[in-house]
């Protein structure tokens, strides 16, 4: 049971961390470049930010469990753990605060599109803040998959 649990830590941290990457840094660059129009494109690209963000939760969800589990009460000195609760922070802020507020923007802007619209500035504001998180969240993902073998010591 307990190669079972470890090998689902590993493939934890490698589903959120690589689909990270993968959506952030090559798919929605490829959807942008590919498809003519860039609404479409924001379309399917926020639609998968937000898969990811849901796999992100649903990973750090086990990462804590397994962590806890495997600690106890030292867990709270292992900075595994603590990069876990700060990816997962910044997924739950993105998830449930930045991106149903960027929708939002888009639906108040309609029948136009949001970047035709007076609400651009803010859209772009919120956007940017959200890149920014995303980016920092990648990097902690590189972190973490460099530390997730201590997470198992």
């Amino acid at each position: 049971m307990r190669r079972l649990s470890e090998g689902l830590y590993l493939f934890s941290i490698t589903l959120w961390v690589g689909g990270l990457w993968a959506i952030g840094y090559m798919t929605a660059p490829v959807l942008f470049a590919s498809l003519g129009d860039r609404q479409l494109a924001g379309v399917v690209a926020g639609k998968l930010f937000a898969l990811i963000g849901w796999v992100g939760l649903g990973c750090a969800t086990w990462l804590l469990v397994f962590l806890v589990s495997r600690f106890r009460a030292q867990v709270f000195r292992r900075a595994v753990f603590w990069l876990v609760i700060l990816m997962a922070l910044m997924t739950a802020a993105s998830q449930f605060g930045i991106q149903p507020l960027m929708a939002q923007l888009k639906l108040d802007a309609m029948p136009r599109d949001v970047m035709e619209s007076v609400l651009r500035d803010r859209f772009a504001a919120w956007h940017g803040i959200s890149s920014i998180l995303y980016m920092v969240q990648s990097l902690l993902g590189v972190w973490l998959v460099v530390w997730s073998a201590r997470g198992l010591k």
